[in-house]
Protein backbone atom coordinates (compact mmCIF):
# COMPACT_ATOMS: atom_id res chain seq x y z
CA UNK A 1 0.00 0.00 0.00
CA UNK A 2 1.02 3.10 -0.70
CA UNK A 3 -0.13 6.30 1.24
CA UNK A 4 -0.14 10.07 0.91
CA UNK A 5 -1.82 12.22 3.25
CA UNK A 6 -2.51 15.61 1.76
CA UNK A 7 -3.52 18.61 4.22
CA UNK A 8 -3.87 22.48 3.91
CA UNK A 9 -1.62 24.21 5.34
CA UNK A 10 1.72 23.19 7.71
CA UNK A 11 0.71 22.76 11.18
CA UNK A 12 2.09 25.60 13.13
CA UNK A 13 1.45 24.65 16.34
CA UNK A 14 3.96 22.85 18.29
CA UNK A 15 2.41 20.19 19.55
CA UNK A 16 0.90 18.96 16.11
CA UNK A 17 3.88 19.77 14.04
CA UNK A 18 6.30 17.22 16.55
CA UNK A 19 3.50 14.93 16.67
CA UNK A 20 3.05 15.11 12.90
CA UNK A 21 6.65 14.51 12.08
CA UNK A 22 7.39 12.09 14.74
CA UNK A 23 4.37 9.59 13.52
CA UNK A 24 5.17 10.32 10.00
CA UNK A 25 8.30 8.68 11.00
CA UNK A 26 6.73 5.92 12.27
CA UNK A 27 4.67 5.10 9.80
CA UNK A 28 7.86 5.02 7.75
CA UNK A 29 9.11 2.03 9.08
CA UNK A 30 6.32 0.03 7.98
CA UNK A 31 5.11 1.69 4.36
CA UNK A 32 5.88 4.41 1.86
CA UNK A 33 4.12 7.85 3.21
CA UNK A 34 3.88 10.81 1.33
CA UNK A 35 2.72 14.19 3.49
CA UNK A 36 2.16 16.89 1.39
CA UNK A 37 0.52 20.25 2.21
CA UNK A 38 -1.40 22.16 0.18
CA UNK A 39 -2.37 26.30 0.57
CA UNK A 40 -5.88 26.23 -0.11
CA UNK A 41 -8.64 23.36 -0.34
CA UNK A 42 -9.00 22.96 -3.97
CA UNK A 43 -5.79 22.04 -4.30
CA UNK A 44 -5.89 18.77 -2.97
CA UNK A 45 -7.86 17.11 -5.46
CA UNK A 46 -5.34 17.44 -7.92
CA UNK A 47 -2.82 15.78 -5.38
CA UNK A 48 -4.77 12.74 -5.04
CA UNK A 49 -5.35 12.12 -8.75
CA UNK A 50 -4.95 8.28 -9.12
CA UNK A 51 -5.54 7.38 -5.87
CA UNK A 52 -8.36 5.66 -3.29
CA UNK A 53 -9.86 8.96 -1.87
CA UNK A 54 -10.89 9.74 1.84
CA UNK A 55 -11.73 12.91 3.34
CA UNK A 56 -11.70 12.97 6.96
CA UNK A 57 -15.15 15.37 7.50
CA UNK A 58 -16.92 15.04 10.92
CA UNK A 59 -20.32 14.35 9.04
CA UNK A 60 -18.13 10.86 7.39
CA UNK A 61 -18.43 7.27 8.84
CA UNK A 62 -17.17 6.12 12.11
CA UNK A 63 -15.08 2.98 12.74
CA UNK A 64 -13.67 1.18 15.67
CA UNK A 65 -9.94 1.14 15.02
CA UNK A 66 -10.44 -2.95 14.46
CA UNK A 67 -13.71 -1.58 11.59
CA UNK A 68 -10.97 0.47 10.19
CA UNK A 69 -8.51 -1.48 10.14
CA UNK A 70 -10.77 -4.56 8.41
CA UNK A 71 -10.94 -1.34 5.90
CA UNK A 72 -7.17 -1.28 5.64
CA UNK A 73 -6.65 -5.04 4.94
CA UNK A 74 -8.87 -4.44 1.65
CA UNK A 75 -7.06 -1.36 0.44
CA UNK A 76 -3.55 -3.73 0.18
CA UNK A 77 -1.78 -3.14 -2.99
CA UNK A 78 -4.00 0.26 -3.63
CA UNK A 79 -2.54 4.04 -3.52
CA UNK A 80 -4.65 5.64 -0.89
CA UNK A 81 -4.82 9.58 -0.32
CA UNK A 82 -6.05 10.89 2.70
CA UNK A 83 -7.25 14.58 2.32
CA UNK A 84 -7.32 17.09 5.42
CA UNK A 85 -8.91 20.05 4.97
CA UNK A 86 -8.16 23.29 6.84
CA UNK A 87 -9.97 25.36 9.04
CA UNK A 88 -12.80 26.08 6.71
CA UNK A 89 -13.52 22.42 6.14
CA UNK A 90 -13.76 21.01 2.67
CA UNK A 91 -14.71 22.24 -0.55
CA UNK A 92 -18.05 20.61 -1.15
CA UNK A 93 -16.48 19.09 -4.67
CA UNK A 94 -13.99 17.43 -2.84
CA UNK A 95 -16.42 15.81 -0.56
CA UNK A 96 -18.90 14.73 -3.70
CA UNK A 97 -15.32 12.96 -4.95
CA UNK A 98 -14.54 11.58 -2.17
CA UNK A 99 -14.62 7.53 -1.90
CA UNK A 100 -14.85 7.42 1.49
CA UNK A 101 -15.81 10.56 4.16
CA UNK A 102 -14.50 9.45 7.22
CA UNK A 103 -15.30 10.41 10.46
CA UNK A 104 -12.44 10.39 13.34
CA UNK A 105 -14.51 11.91 15.67
CA UNK A 106 -18.23 13.02 15.89
CA UNK A 107 -16.83 16.13 17.64
CA UNK A 108 -15.32 18.82 15.07
CA UNK A 109 -11.46 18.79 15.83
CA UNK A 110 -9.20 21.60 14.88
CA UNK A 111 -7.47 21.13 11.33
CA UNK A 112 -3.85 20.18 12.76
CA UNK A 113 -4.88 17.95 15.57
CA UNK A 114 -6.93 16.09 13.40
CA UNK A 115 -4.25 15.38 11.07
CA UNK A 116 -1.89 14.56 13.95
CA UNK A 117 -5.17 11.92 15.15
CA UNK A 118 -5.17 10.49 12.00
CA UNK A 119 -1.11 9.51 11.47
CA UNK A 120 -1.78 8.33 15.00
CA UNK A 121 -4.66 5.79 14.23
CA UNK A 122 -2.42 5.09 10.18
CA UNK A 123 0.73 4.19 12.33
CA UNK A 124 -2.03 2.03 14.63
CA UNK A 125 -3.55 0.01 11.90
CA UNK A 126 0.27 -0.79 10.40
CA UNK A 127 1.12 -1.93 14.32
CA UNK A 128 -1.93 -3.98 14.43
CA UNK A 129 -0.96 -5.57 10.83
CA UNK A 130 2.48 -6.48 12.28
CA UNK A 131 1.50 -8.20 15.40
CA UNK A 132 2.07 -5.13 17.71
CA UNK A 133 0.99 -4.79 20.95
CA UNK A 134 0.37 -0.99 20.31
CA UNK A 135 -3.14 -1.02 18.81
CA UNK A 136 -4.28 -2.24 22.69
Amino acid sequence: MRLRVVAVGRPRLAYARLGVEEYAGRIGRYAPLELLFVREGEALLPKAEGHLKVVLDERGKLFTTEGLYRLFQGWEGQRVAFLVGGAEGHPEEVRKRADLLLALSPLTLQHELALLVLLEQLYRLFTLKAGHPYHR
